[in-house]
């Protein structure tokens, strides 16, 4: 048996043919590689047009009340029927196109709106809007 220690021998590194590698493989890109040069990119940013804003049709405001009393643009409509109603909607409209606004209390009854439907209907303004109208918050609670 030998017991002796040998040495180990440190590992050499061979650069001069990793260089030769490396050499061969830059050569080979540099010739089978094209390279081109842009002056400058095309770049298509988008592109917004403005149309100019329609004019926006004539708004007729039928204010309904609780007790259901109409009024046409603030001025009170003497009566509930429906064909004097029709009639004050279409002298509001003045022969336009006209966009009927209903704005009903909180506590009108449906029967006034669907009223205000119908002579709107009656008066050939078929575009309507609703807004409620909520009633005054209580105070004193």
């Amino acid at each position: 048996m030998n017991f002796h220690h040998r040495r180990l021998e440190e590992p050499e590194i061979a650069l001069i043919p990793f260089i030769d590698v490396l050499l061969v493989i830059l050569i080979f890109l540099m010739l089978t590689t094209t390279y081109s040069k842009f002056a400058e990119l095309q770049v298509n940013l988008p592109v917004a047009d403005a149309q100019p804003p329609r004019d926006h049709p004539r708004e007729v405001i039928v204010s309904v009340s609780a007790d259901g009393q109409y009024a046409v643009n603030r001025r009170v409509v003497d009566g509930r029927a429906v064909d004097l109603l029709a009639a004050e909607l279409r002298a509001a409209a003045g022969g336009t196109e006209a966009v009927v606004v209903i704005s009903a209390d909180a506590n009108a009854a449906h029967q006034s709106v669907v009223n205000v439907m119908d002579a709107s209907r009656r008066a050939g303004l078929n575009q309507l809007t609703f807004a409620t109208r909520l009633s005054e918050p209580q105070r004193g609670r």
